[in-house]
């Protein structure tokens, strides 16, 4: 007999080894790999693989004896492929073996084109021994391809596999047609999906995977920690089954693909594609739905049916199946053709069926890659939970290219913002800017910021426009009066519109058909001072309709609001517009002013904004102050959205190259124009509105009721998961329930089973509208001394009868049972306004016992009572307060007073719940005679329904008592506290009279220090930013907060605002470094005033 040779004899000895149990066999092939890996000795090592294969067969019964075997994978059996005809893989039993599972994957790889890998950077997930991502370097050719896998021993025996495939039998390095070897292109990681890329900064521009789908029956199995040294059962497991991931994709089995894709849109590169396995066992729209909700348009290569693999146990898919609808898809056999249940096929498999489900291979692309990656990176970064609610997918392409860049420009918003900034009332700078260069971009029109204001609605727009000129008699356009109040469409106080008599309050609407020869006709025969009309669809190409309108208007001494929205388009190839082929051309008259309601949004029907375009500076400054006095300002979210509208028409391309001619406001000729109302004038003068900034003055709100502080993370989910949202039910958006458990519980108000809830964008329009109820049933609105200026501004505005009710400082400027019996009795039809719990602007409390002895007043002189609750809810100094409870005193005091008598209760929940820029206000009317008062005035711009489902979701965690957001409120509270007593103390330091706040955003502070000093202010010449000269004013009530900004960029609300004689208003809700400037401020106020005196 012939001795056997050294090579033979380590041949037997390694297998002798093997056969001890599967570990032994691992950890002979480790010391292989070793030798691999060394340069030296990786020839002799290749070498002994190439004995051991000849050694041995690639039977079953290999495996089982010496817990390994060596088989050959054909690639290609048929004519024109050029490279190697099949691989030489290896397999032990701890990890994923070649079955027709991975084999179908690889047959829909091969149905992609051979440039699809071709030179690419690719990651095969789940790889197991390797043989897919061998296969795909082998017949693509890809730059780089990664092998990734959980299993630490898979990787070990990818390596080996690896070696086996780049050097041939006698270990010399097999060469492609580029030169390059196996070992040039692949690479084998461990990793938990896509971590090692993802550590290591690696982009990736094709990912594929064949990762399981069913899972584990034992889930606390899944939990162990996952190393080498493992038992093989578990470490196959790996392979068959996944855990719970927290995708709502679990419920399928999908989650780990859900979990790949979700991290694949982090490292692959915009024009990468991903290339999944899909079991079809959820059904096909389920799995093809996986993909399309998070933005991917999904191409199915290739569907077979397999059999259900015997060791994998379906029993979850059961579980899952008994405690929701879902059905999962099997078949019975290969030739089955109806889909039964997991629960009749596990049943069939026991019973000693065979079951099969469809087997699907999908190629995916992200749809907008740059926009998706960055909504998911700011879901990664802390609100995982919320993206259960993110659906991308689309039927139509037009939607998606809106509503996508506006969740990705939402997500980069929400991420680096911690407060959302102020914005002046006539609307964001940076969206009227967006609009006028998408006026001169697409239609020549060289418009600029301060030509442009917005409103919250169209119908908002027209109503403040026509209060701001308060006409005798107005034309308006039939398509335009659904809004508008019925007292004006059905008075008919025509004749003697000429009689300077006539009271301001009559204003009389006329309606008129949407065609510009009836329109013009009217306009002659009644000469009315306001003209809003729209331009019909067959006159809307061509100017000249728009001009007739613009010379008979002038002729006769009519301001002509002109309607565009219904032919504004805002696409790239805008449609012809005759208004704006006028205006390209031409200035603007000064008696003519253009209006555009923005509602032909692709995703949002009831989400509306309007602008205001006016060439004449005048009415713009008019318009800007009116906006803020009725309206306070447009929801910034709405703004957000068409601005981002915008800035995807604008922003591909290049800056202006030619300069626009400046074009002065033509001045209107002939007949008089009429001007703004009396009372109009007289607000916008004397009213404290906001400051104008000017480019780089960096002014300090303090006078703003709006809170910049930090809005926690909860807030931030809720917004963007209301729009990241699709089809929300009514029941979603139904907010009624919450706010009546909101109120009850934080207010104890009883709830008529009649009453009518109302919702707005915020509280101070819902005012307005109740002003204009006092006003129709002839009442008097009586407001304590110490009430919100901004109110009492609009009720002025709307030509309320007003009474003050004076407060004093002794009980810290409260209404007094005393003082309002005193004015109650001089009072015919009172309206009494209160502000509480927490008074808007002291900062105070009423107890429960001051308001019910309050209403008790109120109720015996049959007065209606507004209660303002929407400064109320950060309560901080309470201490024997103990909140309120309405429901006694009001049950009580309504079964035995004047019939008159009714309480309305006014919120928002802006402050309350931390929601910064998203505003909400709510009205209760318990009174049917209120309600269709209040119904006779419908131009209320409404919340969004986005808005109202972001409500809805944080009063249902405020009233679960959600740990994080009970934990938000209370830090919001404990920094409100702190400022107050940091601005109590800057403010007597620097000789203020301060009454201590005990809630809220604001406080009052007397400047006694300063009155009747003398100030020093440098004027500044206008635009020049050079000071040009120096003057000393004189101290007192009237010019304190003019003297103030102008010393200091500080800007604060003086007596005239508050209603208290002498006292300023500073709000505390600011940014921290902004709140520290403030503070410096009014040091440096105090060292000018006392250098100069």
């Amino acid at each position: 007999m012939t001795a056997a040779t050294p090579a033979a004899e380590a041949v037997e000895e390694f297998l002798r080894k093997c056969e001890a149990s599967g570990d032994e066999a691992y950890g002979a092939f480790r010391s292989v790999l070793e030798k691999l890996e060394d340069p030296s000795t990786r020839t002799q090592a290749r070498v002994f693989l190439s004995d051991l294969q000849k050694r041995v067969d690639d039977s079953d019964e290999c495996l089982n004896k010496y817990h390994f075997r060596i088989q050959d994978v054909v690639l290609d059996q048929y004519e024109g492929y050029q490279g190697r005809k099949k691989l030489t893989m290896m397999v032990i039993p701890s990890i994923f073996i070649p079955e027709d599972w991975s084999f179908t994957f690889y047959e829909g790889l091969n149905r992609h084109p051979d440039s699809i890998l071709k030179d690419k950077t690719v990651a095969e997930l789940g790889c197991g021994n390797g043989w897919i991502t061998i296969a795909i370097a082998e017949k693509w050719l890809p730059s780089k391809v990664y092998g990734l896998d959980i299993n630490p021993r898979a990787i070990r025996i990818s390596w080996i596999n690896l070696y086996l495939n780049a050097l041939d039998e006698k270990g010399r390095p097999i060469y492609d047609a580029e030169k390059k070897t196996l070992l040039d292109r692949v690479e084998f990681h461990e990793s938990d999906l896509l971590a090692y890329c993802r550590d290591h900064d690696i982009q990736l521009e094709r990912i594929v995977g064949c990762i399981p789908q069913i899972l584990n029956p034992n889930p606390d199995a899944m939990s162990k920690i996952i190393t080498e040294n493992a038992s093989e059962e578990f470490l196959y497991s790996l392979s068959n089954y996944c855990a719970l991931q927290g995708f709502v994709e679990d419920q399928f089995g999908l989650g780990l693909i859900a979990r790949a894709v979700e991290e694949g849109i982090g490292v692959i590169k915009p024009s990468g594609i991903m290339i999944f396995n899909m079991g079809g066992r959820p059904g096909q729209g389920v799995c093809k739905r996986l993909f399309e909700r998070r933005g991917f348009l999904v191409d199915k290569l290739w569907q077979t049916k397999i059999l259900q693999a015997s060791d994998t146990d379906i029993s979850a898919l059961v579980e899952i199946e008994k405690n929701s609808p879902h059905r999962f898809e099997f078949f019975m056999g290969l030739s089955g053709d109806l889909p039964i249940c997991a629960r009749t096929a596990w049943a069939y498999g026991k019973a000693g069926g065979r079951i099969s489900h469809a087997l699907s291979v999908y190629s995916c692309q992200l749809r907008q890659p740059n926009q998706v990656k960055k909504i998911f990176k700011f879901l990664k970064n802390g609100f995982h939970e919320i993206s259960s609610s993110l659906d991308l997918s689309f039927e139509d392409d037009s939607v998606a290219d809106e509503k996508i860049p506006f969740l990705a420009y939402l997500a980069s918003v929400l991420k680096e913002r911690s407060f959302f900034p102020y914005e002046p009332p006539a609307g964001s700078k940076r969206f009227r800017n967006l609009i006028a260069d998408f006026m001169k971009k697409y239609h020549h029109i060289p418009l600029n910021a301060d030509n442009v204001v917005v409103f919250p609605s169209r119908a908002v727009a027209i109503e403040n426009a026509l209060r701001l000129f308060s006409p005798r008699l107005a034309i308006v356009d039939e398509c335009l009066t659904r809004h508008l109040p019925k007292q004006w469409l059905t008075s008919l106080t025509i004749k003697g519109t000429d009689t300077e008599n006539c009271s301001e309050h009559e204003l009389t609407v006329i309606e008129a058909p949407r065609q510009s020869d009836l329109m013009v006709e009217l306009i002659k025969k009644l000469k009315p001072q306001v003209v809003i009309s729209g331009i019909g669809d067959f006159e809307a190409v061509t100017s000249s309709a728009f001009v007739h309108l613009l010379d008979v208007t002038r002729e006769v001494g009519s301001r002509l609001f002109l309607d565009i929205s219904d032919h504004f388009e805002l696409s790239s190839l805008p449609s012809s517009n005759g208004v704006l082929k006028y205006l390209a051309g031409n200035v603007l008259p000064s008696h003519a002013t253009v209006i555009c309601g923005l509602v032909k949004n692709q995703v949002y029907s009831d989400l509306e904004v309007a602008f205001v375009i006016s060439e004449e500076e005048a009415v713009f400054k008019a318009l800007s102050k009116t906006v803020e006095v009725l309206e306070g300002t447009t929801a910034l979210i709405s703004q957000n959205y068409y601005g981002c509208l915008f800035h995807e028409l604008l922003a591909f391309q290049l800056a202006e190259r030619h300069t626009h001619k400046e074009r002065d406001c033509e001045k209107a000729k002939s007949t008089e124009m009429i001007g703004f109302s009396r009372s109009a004038i007289s607000v916008l003068n004397s009213a404290e509105l906001s400051i104008t900034e000017t480019p780089n003055s960096g002014l300090i709100h303090m006078d703003v009721d709006q809170s910049f502080l930090p809005i926690p993370s909860l807030v931030k989910a809720a917004i963007f998961e209301s729009f990241a949202r699709q089809n929300m039910s009514e029941s979603e958006i139904d907010v009624t329930p919450s706010i009546q458990q909101y109120i009850k519980s934080n207010f104890g108000f009883p709830i008529d089973i009649n009453a009518e809830f109302i919702y707005a964008d915020c509280s101070q329009s819902l005012f307005n509208k109740l002003v204009l109820c006092c006003i129709l049933e002839g009442g008097t609105l009586c407001f304590p001394a110490g009430s919100n200026g901004n109110y009492v501004s609009a009720a002025r505005f709307l030509k309320a009868n007003i009474v003050n009710i004076p407060t004093e400082s002794e009980v810290g400027f409260k209404m007094t049972e005393k003082t309002l019996v005193t004015i109650l009795e001089t009072v015919k039809r009172p309206w009494v306004y209160i502000s509480g719990p927490t008074i808007n602007p002291t900062g105070l409390l009423y107890s429960n016992k001051e308001i019910e002895n309050i209403l008790t007043v109120c109720a015996k002189y049959g007065a209606r009572v507004v209660i303002d609750t929407a400064f109320s809810g950060l309560e901080f100094n309470y201490e024997g307060w103990g909140g309120w409870d309405l429901e006694g005193c009001l049950s009580k005091l309504y079964s035995s007073t004047n019939s008159s008598f009714n309480v309305l209760l006014l919120g928002g929940l802006s402050l309350k719940m931390l929601t910064g820029a998203l505003k909400f206000g709510f009205l209760v009317l318990n009174h049917p005679q209120l309600v269709d008062a209040f119904s006779s005035f419908p131009g209320l711009s409404k919340p969004h329904s986005t808005v109202r489902y972001a409500i809805k979701k944080l009063l249902g965690l405020r009233e679960r008592k959600a740990r994080d957001l009970m934990n938000a409120v209370a830090e919001h509270i404990r920094n409100l506290e702190s400022r107050s007593k940091h601005l109590k103390e800057a403010l007597e330091n620097c000789g203020w009279e301060v009454v201590q706040s005990c809630g809220g955003v604001s406080m009052v502070a007397k400047p006694s220090a300063y009155l009747n000093k003398t100030v020093k202010i440098s004027r500044h010449s206008s635009g020049s930013g050079e000071k040009t000269a120096t003057e000393q004013i004189k101290l007192d009530d009237s010019n304190i907060r003019e003297a103030i900004v102008k010393a200091t960029g500080l800007c604060i609300n003086s007596g005239s605002w508050t209603g208290i004689p002498g006292y300023c208003r500073f709000t505390i809700a600011l940014e921290e470094s902004e709140f520290e400037r403030a503070l410096d401020c009014i040091a440096k106020f105090k060292s000018i005033v006392h250098v100069v005196n």
